[in-house]
This record gives structure tokens, C-alpha cells and sequence, in this order.
């Protein structure tokens, strides 16, 4: 249950034919039947997310938001509160189940879907796009994919904003999760996204943490 736990994964595939995305169904199964916790199940949004929202007062009143592998909905039901109209996806069934039925009455709408192949409507979709915790879940090769994925959502005049676990670039680590170095997290501003604010954050663990923000020009 901590902020720098790995969300579940937003696509289901790597390049090697292994399904990383199998891996957290079976998890979000295994919690269904009380066999298994969850270890970012919680109840506040991310603490990175509320510290931004807190700071930077995003209005969300005619917007709409989208949140990448959004597990639970924790950070989804928080942008919903800030008013955006507000999409939730994750690969795993059940955990989009699950959402469904903690958050019943909720404005959000809960899909399963998959970030690499996401349905046509929702590219160059969305005012606001919230990835937190998730890339990192995926190995090199998927990863690569992912990340410049992740900005095809964002409409014209929108924001990208990723949280992540961070290292440096002669940091080894074994993973999953992978956190991300500098030139990853930079690796977001593809297409006509640029960087607009990164922020380098030492967490409570001492571990290193990432929150920026992308723009798309309108």
C-alpha cells in the first residue's frame, strides 16, 4: 500500500510474446476471491497527484481527463472530483470490475482497454492525461512502446502528466518494476509534446520520484 508501488500495467504484450498484463489479472483475481492484497489498493489518489492538484488548482469544468492503467480508480474518482469528465482504463477485467463496483454512482467512466491499441476515438482525446506508476511495470522492449503511446491521447492544448518512480542513469535495478530514468521520462515529449515542468522528488524511502508535465500545442 505504498505510493511507490507499481500500477498495473496498461498493455498486455511485450515483443518477446510475454504477457505482462496476465501477471496483475491474476492478482486483481486472487484479491477478487480474498487470496491476495493489492499493494497500491488504497483509498487517497497518489500522493504526487494531490500535492499538483493542490498546487496548481486545474480546473476540470468541461475537460476531460484520462487516466492510464488506473487500477482501483483512486486517482480517476480525484480527477472526477476536480470536475473533469473523466475515462479510467486498465488491461485487467477485473480490476475495471472491481472499480465499477466500489465506486457505483461514480461519474467515471471504467473501461478495459489496451494502451497500444486503444479504442480511435480516444487519440488526440483528452484535455488532461494522467499516467502514474505504470510504464514502469513494462520490460525494455514493450516500454519503448508504451511511452510515446501514452501521449497519442492528448488533445491539442491538453497536458500529459506522468508520475514515476525514478533512477539514475547508472543505476541497475532488477526488475519489475523498472523505474525510469531522466532520458525515459524525457522520451514522453514525443510527437508535438514538449516538456512544460519536471520535477525531481525525493520520496519519504529515499527512493527517487518523478512528476512532469507535457503540453500539446492547441
Amino acid at each position: 500500500m505504498r505510493d511507490n508501488a507499481v500500477n498495473s500495467p496498461m498493455s498486455s504484450r511485450t515483443a518477446t510474446g510475454d504477457e505482462p498484463g496476465d501477471r496483475f489479472e491474476r492478482l486483481y483475481a486472487e484479491a477478487e476471491r480474498g487470496a491476495a492484497v493489492v499493494p497500491w489498493d488504497r483509498d487517497s489518489p497518489h500522493s504526487l497527484l494531490a500535492e499538483w492538484a493542490e498546487r496548481d488548482r486545474p480546473d476540470g469544468a468541461g475537460r476531460r481527463a484520462l487516466v492510464v492503467g488506473c487500477g482501483f480508480g483512486r486517482d480517476a474518482e480525484h480527477l472526477a472530483r476536480l470536475g473533469f469528465a473523466t475515462v479510467a482504463f486498465d488491461i485487467s477485467p477485473t480490476a475495471v470490475r472491481t472499480a465499477r463496483r466500489r465506486h457505483a454512482g461514480s461519474p467515471v467512466r471504467y473501461e478495459t482497454a489496451d494502451l497500444l491499441d486503444p479504442p480511435a476515438a480516444w487519440l488526440d482525446g483528452f484535455d488532461l492525461v494522467l499516467e502514474s506508476m505504470n510504464v514502469q511495470a513494462l520490460p525494455a522492449g514493450i516500454r519503448e512502446r508504451a511511452i510515446p503511446a501514452v501521449g497519442r491521447l492528448v488533445a491539442p492544448g491538453g497536458t500529459l502528466l506522468v508520475i514515476a518512480a525514478g533512477r539514475r542513469d547508472d543505476e541497475e535495478v532488477e526488475g519489475p518494476p523498472w523505474p525510469l530514468t531522466r532520458a525515459e521520462l524525457d522520451a514522453f515529449a514525443a510527437g508535438s509534446l514538449t516538456p512544460a515542468r519536471t520535477e525531481e522528488i525525493v520520496a519519504p524511502d529515499g527512493g527517487l520520484r518523478w512528476r512532469a508535465e507535457f503540453r500539446r500545442p492547441a
